[in-house]
């Protein structure tokens, strides 16, 4: 395979329809389609359950629906050149600081169009045009379809984003595999210590699937301050002057590295720093297996460390009081931040602080019972951890294939 001889077009040139889309408030409230906004584009494939959505006229709905094959595309913020190929979406429409690009399908395969726009040539071609627009990027859709590629035949085009497409949906099988593996875990625990908590009676193993030697409890669970269940950590962050702190080995943790829902945990993070950068500021490394959480800016984001790293202070970590109950916690904090939440009356509460642990009681079980729960779950968690691992190999090959396969560098065979 070779792009000599591939015609050079810019994107512009084979989309049927370049759209801004619809200016409205979103809702949680199940009213009219889904409303796809930049933020929920940003962390990977969209997840269609955690769309709000946006009370539409008829005509509305129409104008801005999107369809199999269409591609979204971020015109403004930090994200300006994020795009996302829509793949059997519900009834949904997009919001104004997207783009849609609907491509002419005798032309290009909208696939690849779509592989395009994630690959190194574009992004270039996208910081050039933000150039030191640093306080409020953006770009108008105009300019950023004026970006180029060479445009293979349309069997090649099919050929390429099938392959890549092979890799990003084995990737996407695995995040649903996830979210259905921590979903029994998430349900387990929902079982055995809020629906039998405290005082309740009639814990039996057969309709709860409690160990029969753990079955029953005559006495009532205490009820405890949260904070009194665990260890609760600080973050930090190095000096972002001091270039000897960052770049090293330990991987750093903020709220842009939380995993996609089901996945649970985080093993890479987007920065790293070094020994040095823990030693002069008040970050610490934390050990596998501690969960985190966001307590400012996107609030109530959680996630269990897959290895040892630092995290920022806008975040806390957990680690169980007694050393015992490591998913246990986990579940525990997912658990808080739901009751956060209903406090809030559908509002956004905006900061965790330490006090906030403290306000909240949990049901403080017996510590076999605890035990018995981390066995049950350990299986489901592992294959999580596997899936996540798997997921994160695949994404390196996709991402080194996918400007040689762009660019039609990889021998006739290798697709």
């Amino acid at each position: 395979m070779s792009s000599d001889g591939w015609p050079e077009v810019r994107v512009a040139d084979f989309c049927d329809s370049i759209d801004y889309g619809y200016t409205q408030s979103a809702s949680d409230e199940p009213v009219g389609p889904k409303f796809l906004r930049i933020t929920d584009i940003v962390s990977g494939p969209i997840d269609w359950g955690t769309v709000p959505f946006c009370e539409a006229p008829t005509d509305a709905a129409s104008r801005y629906r999107l369809d199999d094959g269409d591609i979204v595309v971020a015109r403004t913020g930090a994200t300006t050149g994020t795009s996302a190929y829509i793949q059997n979406p519900p009834d949904a429409i997009f919001a104004s600081y997207l783009v849609r690009l609907r491509v002419d399908r005798a032309k290009a395969y909208p696939r690849f169009v779509a592989f395009f726009l994630k690959s190194p040539s574009f992004w270039d071609y996208i910081r050039g045009v933000l150039g030191d627009k640093s306080a409020q990027p953006n770009a108008s859709a105009k300019t950023m379809t004026q970006a180029r590629l060479r445009l293979p035949p349309l069997a090649e085009q099919r050929r390429i984003a099938d392959t890549l497409g092979a890799l990003d949906d084995k990737i996407e099988l695995n995040r649903q595999v996830n979210r259905t593996l921590e979903s029994i875990a998430r349900a387990t625990f929902k079982s055995w210590f809020v629906d039998f908590g405290p005082g309740r009676k009639g814990m039996g193993g057969g309709e709860v699937g409690l160990p029969p030697d753990l079955g029953m409890s005559s006495q009532p669970w205490s009820e405890v301050p949260f904070s009194a269940t665990v260890e609760i950590l600080s973050g930090g962050t190095p000096s972002t002057g001091e270039a000897g702190y960052w770049g090293g080995a330990i991987p750093w943790y903020s709220v842009a590295d939380a995993p996609s829902p089901g996945d649970v945990f985080v093993t890479q993070t987007e920065k790293t720093v070094t020994r040095e950068g823990i030693d002069h500021s008040a970050a610490q490394v934390v050990p596998e297996l501690t969960t985190i959480i966001s307590a400012r800016g996107t609030v109530g984001r959680c996630a269990l460390t897959g290895r040892d790293m630092a995290f920022n202070q806008s975040c806390f970590g957990m680690r169980p009081a007694n050393h015992v109950g490591y998913y246990f916690t986990y579940f525990s904090t997912l658990r808080i931040v739901d009751e956060l939440r209903q406090r809030a009356h559908g509002s956004v509460f905006s900061t965790i602080t330490r006090p906030t642990f403290a306000s909240v009681h949990v049901p403080q079980p017996p510590a076999d019972l605890v035990a018995a729960f981390e066995r049950r779950v350990r299986p489901l968690m592992m294959r999580i951890r596997l899936n996540v691992d798997e997921s994160r190999t695949l994404q390196i090959i996709r991402d080194s294939l996918l400007p040689r396969l762009i660019g039609g560098e990889l021998p006739e065979g290798v697709v």
